[in-house]
């Protein structure tokens, strides 16, 4: 079963990488001192070489599920599908499919691809800055500031009368952890005594976090809190105070979102400059949008 998908994923990602120029199937020869030392011959196909880098690097573009298996499982496997991929290409060139129309499209296609993708990347080179990042940063701890967690345990009941003897019970010395197993109708915690571990106030529904949050540490509700599902005994472990993400946590998500603004802005900037004309999905010419419809009167 893994092996199969190996094959499919490395057929994939080899049949979309071989170059559909006349006689290009064959690899680029190496220089002498790379070529028997660092990037050795693993396979050749009619006199064409394929070099362990080109095994690599489609590796290196197989899904993330399968190119973070050894490497030494996806070897063969892979050299079995470049394999078949040149002969695959080398079978279409001899047909001279390089000059059909369609291949010829596609070929326009991915320069046309690849140009954009080189456009943006020049586009972005020099402007993600430590600088930049640490701005973003510090844009991000404001939207994002640090939240209080609280340690709690509940014991859920249906009526306000029975969560009302079981806080009785409780301050009379009963066994907070023994009695939520026992009557809490919320069955995954009362397995756990009722504990609900650290938990922000957004996590939980507002009358629940309402009341935990203004407990300490050692605390039983003094009266049954109702929510939608029912009343709840709650019992407060303990409580920390939150503290800002790492930069080192965030940074993904800082480069994503700044890389995002910078090519959403170059994309701006190119629209601005260019004359564009709209049609309908027919070729005849757009229609205006429709007035948005007046508010009623008050």
């Amino acid at each position: 079963m893994v092996i199969s998908a190996v094959y499919r994923a490395a057929l994939v990602a080899a049949a979309l990488g071989f170059s559909l120029a006349p006689a290009a199937w064959a690899a680029e020869p190496a220089p002498a001192a790379v070529k028997s030392e660092e990037d050795p011959v693993v396979a050749r196909v009619d006199g064409g070489e394929i070099r362990r880098s080109e095994v690599m690097q489609t590796v290196a573009n197989l899904p993330a599920q399968v190119r973070d298996m050894p490497v030494q499982m996806l070897f063969g496997a892979v050299v079995d599908q470049l394999i078949n991929a040149k002969l695959i290409a080398a079978a279409g060139y001899k047909e001279n499919l390089a000059e059909t129309p369609e291949v010829k499209e596609r070929m326009k296609r991915a320069e046309q691809r690849a140009v954009q993708e080189v456009y943006l990347t020049r586009a972005m080179a020099g402007k993600i800055t430590p600088e930049a990042l640490e701005q973003r940063y510090q844009h991000w701890l404001t939207e994002n500031p640090p939240q209080d967690e609280v340690h709690a345990a509940h014991i859920l009941v249906a009526s306000e009368a029975e969560a009302k003897a079981l806080i009785k019970e409780i301050k009379a010395g009963g066994d907070f952890a023994k009695l939520a197993k026992e009557k809490s109708t919320d069955t995954a915690a009362a397995a756990q005594g009722g504990d609900l571990g650290f938990f922000t106030r957004d996590a939980m529904v507002p009358a629940f976090a309402d009341a935990a949050f203004a407990m300490k540490p050692g605390q039983i509700s003094e009266s049954p809190v109702k929510t939608q599902f029912g009343w709840h005994v709650i019992k407060v472990v303990d409580r920390h105070q939150g503290t800002a993400q790492a930069f080192d946590a965030v940074k993904g998500e800082l480069e994503n979102d700044l890389s995002q603004e910078i090519v959403s802005g170059v994309i701006e900037e190119l629209r601005a400059a260019a004359k564009i004309e709209r049609f309908e999905a027919d070729g005849s010419p757009q229609k205006p949008a429709a007035p948005a419809p007046l508010a009623p009167a008050q």
